[in-house]
């Protein structure tokens, strides 16, 4: 989602390697570069000249560290001021007495239904037991829409049977949620295709009646900095609680992300990462800067990795590792797990853009069609092939490229693949096997040997 205003920002730090000190001069030319690279990344005007500002005076000021060579005293104060500028992580907000009632508001089109199954997704995940209702009564099926969506995610739903009064409606879910023990009522409200004094009045009175503990606005990313004027609309006629931007896994330039809670005053709360319904994740400043700056984001990557990989596999796959076992049916297992990940665009965002790492591929639709392929090579062989790639000959080869759709070529570079990753896993079990794997992980969660 930064990618155009990371390249460009890793551009300007570039040209200030191998400089002994930083001038003035250096200093200039470095700003002019991220103040385009900020410009063309869609942040704010306002908000990029008062980050440069600061930039700036931090530069040439005491805060300057003699150790550290211009490129990284650049890189410094750049991802310090981009943390003052997004603020602390936003904690979701909930009532001490349930049920919580939760507004989610916005534009027509911006997807505010979605949204609202992926916080019912997200509720339920984390403990909560959300109940969802539509005040939606103008939009031609959008109470349905809900329904659906609610069904797909596992979320109850209160539908408002036999009024289209948005008052009623709202008064019954609260009803529901006390017989039902639900804690947090989720309110998909109406939508237009832009702010009106219609719009406003129900939303006011929707907050009246539910006094609730967050009111959020859906923000299309992708429409930047129009998504920021009316974020800023809504909070100054209702009081937004937060922010949720979607559609952060498309050709959004980021921008929106890094200036929104700036101008409007509501910090951003959560993002949506992807189409389906698990893709929405809490918005965490620290990890956004760290993307932006192209270090990576290697703790939501962790995060992810938990929430995708079947722990029983896991340990089977440590006790393979350390006897140095690891078939094709083993390989076509790991691909999995990978896919479950979601899109590989996101999780090869979460990389640091540093090292061997700095030139993955940009464009990986190649990289996802190609995972599909190898699944349905390895699903095309018998399960003694899958235990014993010395059985595959020529002739098998043949069959299983028939079987799947595919070429010999590609059977061969598959195994190819699989002999290469049986290779290293077979170097991963002799460093287990020896100790020197102890501790990796608490490296990046804080653990022993790790930072804290």
């Amino acid at each position: 989602m930064f990618e155009n205003l990371t390249d460009k920002l890793q551009r300007a730090f570039k040209n200030l390697r191998g400089q002994g000190k930083l001038t003035e001069e250096h200093l200039d030319m470095a700003l002019a570069q991220i103040r385009e690279a900020m410009l063309e990344g869609d942040v704010a005007v306002s908000v990029a000249d008062e980050l440069l500002a600061n930039i700036r005076a931090k530069a040439l000021g005491q805060e300057v560290l003699l150790q550290l060579s211009p490129d990284q005293q650049i890189v410094k104060i750049v991802r310090d001021e981009l943390l003052n500028l997004l603020g602390k992580h936003a904690k979701p907000l909930f009532s001490s007495r349930p049920p919580s009632v939760w507004m989610i508001v916005g534009l027509q089109g911006s997807g505010k239904t979605t949204t609202t199954g992926k916080l019912g997704k997200w509720l339920g995940a984390n403990g909560h037991r959300p109940i969802a209702t539509s005040t939606d009564v103008y939009r031609p099926a959008a109470r349905e829409q809900l329904a659906q969506v609610a069904k797909a995610v596992g979320v109850s739903l209160w539908p408002g049977p036999n009024t289209d009064k948005p008052l009623e409606i709202v008064r019954g879910a609260i009803r529901e949620a006390k017989l039902s023990a639900s804690d947090v009522i989720l309110v998909d409200t109406a939508g237009r295709l832009h702010i009106d004094d219609t719009l406003m009045d129900e939303l006011s009175q929707l907050k009246k009646e539910l006094q609730p503990s967050e009111i959020l606005f859906v923000a299309d990313a992708m429409i930047g900095q129009d998504a920021v004027r009316s974020a800023g609309e809504f909070h100054r006629r209702l009081g937004l609680t937060g922010v949720i931007l979607t559609k952060l896994d498309g050709d959004a330039r980021g921008g929106a992300a890094l200036s929104i809670g700036k101008v409007t005053g509501a910090p951003v709360k959560f993002i949506g990462t992807g189409e389906k319904y698990d893709a929405l994740e809490a918005f965490y400043p620290d990890r956004i800067v760290s993307r932006v700056l192209g270090m990576g984001d290697v703790l939501s990557l962790i995060e992810r990795v938990e929430q995708a990989v079947d722990h029983k596999q896991a340990a089977e796959m440590e006790r393979k590792m350390r006897r140095s076992e690891f078939s094709l049916g083993d390989f076509r297992d790991q691909l999995r797990q990978i896919k479950k990940m979601g899109p590989l665009e996101s999780v090869l965002g979460m990389l640091p853009k540093i090292g061997p790492l700095a030139n993955i591929p940009k464009d990986t639709q190649l990289d996802e069609g190609r995972l599909r392929r190898i699944e349905a090579i390895i699903n095309s062989m018998t399960n003694a092939e899958r235990d014993d790639h010395d059985l595959l000959d020529g002739r098998r080869r043949k069959r299983i490229a028939a079987g799947s759709g595919t070429t010999v070529q590609d059977v061969n570079q598959v195994l190819k693949q699989y002999l290469q990753m049986r290779k290293m896993v077979k170097q991963y079990g002799a460093m287990a096997s020896a100790g020197r794997l102890k501790g990796l992980a608490g490296k990046f969660k804080g653990g022993p040997g790790g930072p804290q």
